[in-house]
């Protein structure tokens, strides 16, 4: 028998660093996401192969099932990466921990995962893997994120749902409402890879060593007000003032300049990162000649619009 999961990739429009401490963040589930299948076979192991978006194979494990149940740590029969397999080790663990029924009494499986994008865009490769082991151990995906990972969990929530959210974390309590984001404006609403992958635990520390208590407090106080405000604008110019100021609010609590300032000075729309700084896509508005030909010529080729990312 086979079964079949597929989670969503995720942009985070608003509340980046600040989501962590309960901001209300506005987030995009993307068109691109992660597959993953599960067949049955009498093998006695985990056969898991890795598939780029190309179909190009990247990773591949087997993993002693019966090891694996009985918590040994020589279930890893062979392997192309030991700490890919070592982290997916981990996955599976809490996984089963959560849910005791899960694999048990199972003879063998062959799963097959497959990016639906390249995995240095940074849509999500370990937190689509993460739900899609979770609705197939049948857990809670953000207690899985939480026992495996760490992270706010937006993204999570982004797997599970086909349109924006907002998302807002209480307690670790995931507050999850989906709203109409749907603006008049969005052809003129681009997406840009950076080509540049970024670490985001490093910039998260950079928030966590930068940010005071009180500044904290003030900062998620605005970021609430601009994530409705946002969400809500008619105008490109409103829009692009409140990114603006969004942007603004984000530098002076994690002390690093704008990417416009510091990438697209001469840019004449307005550009926001989004998620950790410094990496991945980035939110840029204007004309699609104008925009297309302005990347193009500082060398960034990956550009989408909005009708191309978002689900």
């Amino acid at each position: 028998m086979l079964h079949k999961y597929h989670s969503n990739g995720k942009l985070l429009i608003t509340g980046e660093y600040t989501v962590l401490d309960g901001a209300k963040s506005l987030a995009l589930p993307t068109k691109f996401g992660q597959t993953l299948t599960v067949e049955e076979t009498e093998s006695k192991t985990i056969l898991w192969k890795a598939l780029r978006h190309n179909d190009e194979e990247w990773f591949t494990t087997e993993i002693d099932l019966l090891r694996l149940e009985n918590k040994t740590e020589d279930a890893i029969i062979n392997t192309t990466n030991n700490q890919i397999t070592e982290t997916l080790l981990n996955i599976l663990t809490e996984a089963k921990a959560l849910n005791p029924s899960f694999l048990k009494g199972a003879k063998g499986v062959k799963v097959i995962t497959k990016l639906e994008f390249p995995e240095n865009w940074g849509l999500g490769s370990s937190s689509t893997l993460i739900n899609n082991i979770a609705s197939w151990a049948n857990v809670n995906a953000f207690t899985l994120l939480w026992n495996s990972f760490s992270g706010s969990g937006y993204d999570i929530a982004c797997a599970q749902n086909d349109s924006p959210i907002v998302y807002k974390l209480e307690h670790k309590n995931p507050q999850i409402e989906t709203v109409k984001f749907d603006p008049a404006f969005k052809d003129q609403l681009f997406f840009i890879h950076l080509n540049k992958k970024q670490n985001s635990r490093e910039g998260i520390d950079r928030y966590r060593k930068a940010t005071s208590s009180e500044d904290k407090a003030k900062a998620i106080k605005s970021i609430d007000i601009l994530t409705e405000k946002i969400q809500n604008a008619q105008s490109l110019t409103l829009f692009e003032n409140l990114l603006k100021e969004h942007e603004e609010v984000i530098a002076s609590i994690i002390k690093l300049q704008p990417v416009k300032d510091h990438l697209f000075k001469d840019f004449k729309g307005e550009i926001k990162s989004l998620g950790a700084w410094g990496g991945d896509f980035i939110l840029a508005t204007g004309e699609k000649a104008y925009t297309t030909n302005y990347f193009n010529k500082k060398g960034y080729h990956t550009i989408l619009s909005y009708e191309e990312m978002i689900a």
